[in-house]
């Protein structure tokens, strides 16, 4: 069933051929949906006659969002952890291995609830696309059903094996980074698209880095990297190098880092929930921007380090902390986050795209980051159907 949505004070288009700016803006806009797919783009005078009709009363419509770096397949929780965080003490018990015991305890139906729950939490947000991670496993078995999990409710499934060392092997990393490389490969190949690794210290080093990222793309996996988000290191410059997707945080980088990501196609993919979270300095988005690097914007939502799954609040903390203009962050957290899924379906609003748009509670976008933390959405469509 076609469905024309019509008055439309702000349509975001990401598509400058279809309007003003960077952003595509078409005011007194309408949009028709057809087939899943995007079939008219114009003036809301000029809207061609649909099966049924939605009245956008002046409000916006922006893209989807799209969140290209969540870890959802989870269980148990990390309350203490953030508080004692936030509360000023010392904390180095828990961490990711606490994740780990419990996702490994919890059963195949509680991990699926649980994914399901987080996903629909993000699309109630406007999110329609949302890529999803392994590494809270971190055995060949625990991992495999990980991303069988993840691909129920995405087909963007990123291999994270190489998330930490598993406690197993805590006297021995190489020996689990030839596990993460060898029969945990051959497991979860089949289930994922992409193969991630954790780029920094006290994780996996670049040499180590680079024999997961290989041994992934002999596999077929297309690489993305968790990089330089503690320290300056070598996840960039690997990342650039091996043609990876995105390079995912860019907090610490040095000139050569801004450079190399300006000069390619791996998109800086950052996430502000970690930094916000934590409380620790955030990326400097203008830096990146001002070199000419495709940045993204995600959620990272894990139950240690950003549990968040609310890309509006993610935009809000990038236009206040990160030096990025409302319209920059908008567009990196939509068309922005299909470059680094290297997705062209979606994060735009032209004909022939996927049907996934968001109708804000606004008369234009700017709201999203003008009105932090006020539940702005709508209605959401995915792939032309409504579903919030």
């Amino acid at each position: 069933m076609s469905t024309v949505i019509t008055g439309i004070g702000s349509l975001v288009t990401n598509d400058p051929g279809l309007g003003a700016g960077p952003l595509g803006v078409l005011a007194d806009a309408a949009v028709v949906l057809d087939g899943g797919r995007i079939a008219w783009v114009g003036p809301a005078a000029a809207a061609p006659a649909a099966d049924q009709a939605v009245d956008a009363a002046g409000r916006a419509v922006v893209p989807g969002f799209v969140d290209s770096h969540a870890h959802l397949v989870f269980a148990g929780d990390r309350t203490a952890e953030f508080n004692a965080r936030m509360s000023g003490q010392s904390y180095s018990a828990g961490g990711i291995r606490t994740t780990v015991a419990a996702t490994r305890a919890a059963t195949d139906a509680e991990l699926d609830a649980n994914v399901a729950r987080y996903v629909q939490e993000a699309l109630r947000q406007g999110t329609t696309v949302l890529e999803c991670k392994s590494g809270y496993g971190l055995t060949v078995e625990d991992e495999a059903r990980a991303l069988r999990i993840a691909g129920q409710h995405t087909d963007e499934v990123t291999y994270l094996g190489a998330h930490v060392v598993a406690p197993e092997y805590a006297d021995d990393p190489g020996g689990y980074v030839d596990l993460v490389t060898g029969a945990m490969l051959d497991a979860c190949a089949p289930h994922a698209r992409w193969v991630d690794v954790f780029c920094e210290r006290g994780a996996f080093d670049g040499d180590q880095a680079r024999a997961v990222l290989t041994a992934g793309m002999k596999r077929g996996l297309t690489p993305r990297v968790h990089a330089n988000q503690l320290t300056e290191g070598p996840g960039v410059q690997l990342a650039v190098e091996l043609g990876a997707a995105s390079a995912d945080h860019c907090t610490h980088l040095s000139d050569a880092d801004v450079a190399a990501l300006a000069g390619s196609d791996t998109v800086a993919t950052l996430l502000p929930g970690a930094e916000f979270s934590t409380r620790a300095v955030y990326p400097d988005a203008r830096r990146l921007l001002d070199a000419g690097a495709t940045v993204a914007l995600s959620t990272d939502c894990n139950p240690g380090s950003s549990f968040t799954t609310s890309v509006p609040f993610c935009i809000a903390v990038a236009v206040r902390e990160m030096g990025m203009t409302p319209d920059e962050a908008l567009w990196a957290a939509t068309a922005g986050g299909a470059a680094a899924l290297r997705r062209t379906d979606v994060g735009t609003l032209r004909v022939g795209a996927r049907a996934d748009l968001t109708l804000l509670d606004a008369p234009s976008h700017v709201h999203l980051a003008y009105r932090p933390g006020v539940p702005l959405v709508a209605g959401v469509w995915r792939a032309g159907v409504r579903e919030v």
